[in-house]
């Protein structure tokens, strides 16, 4: 395909797609009005379901495809770290200097450990009924255990961060995602629908499952992200690679 071709190929899809986009727009409800279509629709079908958070009700109820689509892609994102990160035959590990703390830090971060794990897991658990979720939560429950490595030191994250499990788990909270939505099918309905008991509305065991899908969503980021900082760090303090005079030797 010569390159004149190509570039009316790329113009020809560029006008396809400026006329659905000013088509679409001429759907609109106007500017500064307090009432919008897809908000009111949202809203009634997170009720409908049992949902009391509407923006947990959207991610894994009325779109759960797209957002198994988000995790698969930070999912994807670690895999691909982990692969350009590992240790090559022209590396080692060293050791890491030893960091002074100052008593004070070391304190606060050991009283805010477990706050801040409290606080990741509350935001998984409540996350179909109120702001917050799987990625919000997952986020802070992988920040809470790197404040070993801000208040104490990088040996003691070492000991505390099991590795391989955490790359398991990260795995499993993605299969548990797509294993989830093969419920839909068996129910007889489409892959990802919502066909569990919908239980008591504003209750941790409502919506169905929403809240199944936003744990495994929970362990997935955070599993993810420990993996990711540990491969981080990991490359930062402790792979070295061969020296001019050791190759030259």
């Amino acid at each position: 395909m010569t390159r004149r071709v190509r570039l009316w190929v790329l113009a020809a899809g560029l006008l396809a797609t400026a006329a659905l986009y000013a088509a679409a727009c001429t759907q609109l409800p106007g500017f500064g009005g307090s009432w919008h279509p897809y908000g009111d629709r949202a809203v009634r079908a997170a009720l409908q379901q049992r949902t009391a958070n509407t923006v947990s009700s959207v991610n894994f109820d009325l779109r759960a495809f797209d957002t198994l689509g988000e995790e698969s892609v930070l999912f994807a994102s670690v895999l691909g770290t982990v692969v350009l990160l590992r240790r090559t035959r022209d590396e080692k590990r060293v050791a890491p200097e030893p960091v002074r703390v100052p008593a004070a830090l070391r304190r606060y971060g050991r009283l805010m450990l477990p706050v801040t794990l409290l606080i990741g897991l509350y935001v998984i658990a409540h996350g179909q009924l109120s702001p917050g979720g799987g990625f919000q939560g997952g986020v802070v429950a992988a920040t809470s255990l790197h404040l070993l490595y801000i208040a104490v030191d990088y040996p003691a994250l070492e000991r505390f961060r099991p590795l391989g499990l955490y790359e398991l788990a990260d795995g499993a909270g993605e299969a548990a995602y797509v294993l989830l939505g093969a419920a839909g099918l068996i129910a007889g309905s489409a892959y990802l629908a919502n066909v569990l008991p919908l239980g008591t509305f504003n209750t941790l065991s409502s919506g169905g499952t929403v809240p199944l899908l936003n744990a495994a969503v929970g362990i997935e980021v955070t599993s993810a992200v420990v993996v990711l900082l540990a491969h981080f760090l990991a490359q930062a303090l402790e792979i070295e690679g061969e020296r001019e005079e050791d190759r030259s030797a």
